[in-house]
């Protein structure tokens, strides 16, 4: 699925508009737990989160992750934002909560990869 197919299917906002909307998402994951995904987390997938602190950013290029969607949210620091886009990694902002967004994820066909 590409990433303007997420941004359309969930009304996400995206944050980093120099990451390309063709840019391909394999599998998705939901977790606030830092370490979880770090230990977890693949290339490809989209991380469904409620973190909007640079750390995520560490743990997305870590491990390969070409987008990040925080939910419950409207806000992602500037300087996050930033060094989302220097490595590469989308972030999407999305009012909606972590169930919905994982749900409309879900029923479109992407899966967890873990």
């Amino acid at each position: 699925m590409f990433l303007k197919e997420i941004l359309d299917l969930t009304g996400a906002k995206l944050l980093t508009p120099s990451i390309s909307l063709q840019t391909l998402v394999t599998g998705a994951c939901c977790c606030d737990l830092l370490s979880n995904v770090l230990a977890h987390g693949r290339e490809g997938m989209a991380w469904i989160t409620v973190h909007t602190h640079m750390n995520v950013v560490a743990i997305a290029s870590l491990r390969r992750m070409p987008c990040v969607i925080v939910s419950y949210s409207d806000s992602v620091p500037a300087d996050v934002c930033a060094k989302a886009e220097e490595e590469g990694i989308a972030v999407l902002s999305s009012e909606k909560d972590s169930y919905e967004l994982c749900g409309l994820l879900y029923t479109a066909g992407l899966r967890n990869k873990w």
